[in-house]
């Protein structure tokens, strides 16, 4: 950690810390993940460094960067791009109410759905996504982040994780004990899109058991009338009860009012080196 100077603690979550770090050569900041190694048995260790391998390989614009991974003083640290704008979860809050215009909304799921499309192409789940986990550049581009950390770890916190704040975010099947796929982050991606729209969670109650009757029900009040059928109907396919029948993030994309927005966010080559392995 010599080479960075700590300006603040940003963010403590169920797999560490977030310190927001200054390069002291660059001045450039970053954001360095701290997570506690110490008491992970070899095995889960050696899967955290794999994990991390994956994830310096995942290049993409909607992604948030990893710079370096290192090991100290019986703690893992994972460097990653800084973004300036804050996450959606504390964009949603300041509206205080007044809605986001459909053309942002769309603009964010497209960059949210091409983020995911590139994680699910190489077979690898993002099992975290929610709005704290979506930031913003300082030119209000989408990054999605915090994935495959929250794999890594998955053996040994899947417990704490799941006492650790509300899951709003969880799937039927995940609150039916069955296993997480590719499906669930499309879930997820649901509630995320819902909150974009309603500034609320799609499913909110005073307690863990209410929350998860509703999540299996797959009750949750209606999306505003004045966005466009498409977008609600989309919502209403995210939330579908069955896995199966929840679109995959390719249909998602191929869908008419979503695919040529894909083209504002990638450049030719990006967008030829995304699609042409579609699956």
């Amino acid at each position: 950690m010599d080479k960075y100077t700590k300006v603040k603690k940003i963010g403590e979550g169920s797999f560490g810390t977030a310190i927001l770090v200054k390069h002291n050569e660059s001045g450039e900041h970053f954001v360095v993940k701290e997570i506690g190694i110490s008491k992970m048995k070899p095995k889960e260790r050696n899967e955290a460094r794999k994990e991390v391998l994956v994830l310096s390989k995942m290049r993409h614009p909607n992604i948030v960067q990893y710079t370096e991974s290192f090991e100290e003083n019986g703690h893992l640290y994972i460097i990653m791009e800084y973004c300036e704008g804050g996450d959606l979860y504390a964009l949603i809050n300041k509206q205080r109410g007044v809605a986001f215009p459909e053309r942002q909304v769309l603009s964010w799921f497209v960059q949210i759905c091409l983020a995911l499309k590139h994680v699910h192409d190489r077979k690898i789940l993002h099992r975290d996504i929610k709005t704290s986990n979506i930031f913003l550049t300082k030119s209000g581009t989408i990054k999605l982040g915090d994935f495959g950390i929250a794999r890594v770890l998955n053996n040994t916190m899947e417990l704490a994780r799941t006492c650790i704040g509300t899951p709003y975010y969880l799937s039927p099947e995940i609150c039916e004990n069955k296993p997480y796929n590719n499906k669930s982050d499309v879930w997820a991606l649901g509630c995320v899109v819902y909150e974009t729209l309603t500034l609320k969670h799609a499913f909110e109650a005073g307690n863990m058991k209410n929350l998860v009757l509703k999540i299996i029900r797959g009750s949750y009040p209606p999306v505003p009338s004045r966005y466009s059928y498409e977008l609600r109907s989309l919502v209403s396919q995210l939330f579908r009860r069955n896995p199966r029948e929840r679109p995959s993030i390719n249909s998602i994309l191929r869908k008419p009012f979503i695919s040529p927005l894909t083209a504002e966010h990638l450049s030719q080559e990006q967008h030829e080196a995304e699609f042409s392995h579609t699956v």
